[in-house]
């Protein structure tokens, strides 16, 4: 089933956490990285927010998308300031953009989500790019 693109401008559930010491240091080992000594989130670390979200896939299933033909495309990272243990982040998902290739065999989901901190600044801007395949 083709994803609809009037899912453009979707805005989806926000997701706060705070960064604890024991989840950096824990994220630190799983991707065989030191631990910053001042405690600096790992430029990756940021993209886990969204998981911490009871029904983090549930956006996927109200497009009406089978989870067993969705892959992972892309993800990239444009970073505004540090974040450190203790911080409280809130990720703010937006679905931006949705295009079909190979004849709608493909359909690309793009997702950009804003990072903030307490204060409201902005530590980072991510984009995913979700591919699902169409079977016939």
């Amino acid at each position: 089933m083709a994803v609809d693109p009037s899912a453009i401008g979707t805005e989806l559930a926000s997701t706060t956490l705070t960064v604890d010491e024991g989840r950096l240091r824990f994220f630190a080992k799983a991707i065989g990285d030191k631990v910053d000594p001042d405690l600096r989130v790992p430029p990756t670390f940021l993209f886990s927010i969204e998981l911490e979200n009871p029904n983090a896939f549930g956006w996927v299933d109200q497009l009406g998308i089978d989870l067993r033909f969705v892959l992972h495309g892309e993800q990239a990272f444009t970073y505004h300031q540090p974040a450190y243990a203790g911080d409280v982040l809130t990720a703010t998902p937006k679905i931006t953009d949705v295009y079909s290739k190979k004849g709608g065999a493909l359909d690309f989901i793009v997702k950009d989500t804003a990072v903030t901190n307490a204060a409201g600044e902005l530590v980072a801007d991510l984009k995913t790019v979700i591919v699902v395949r169409n079977p016939k």
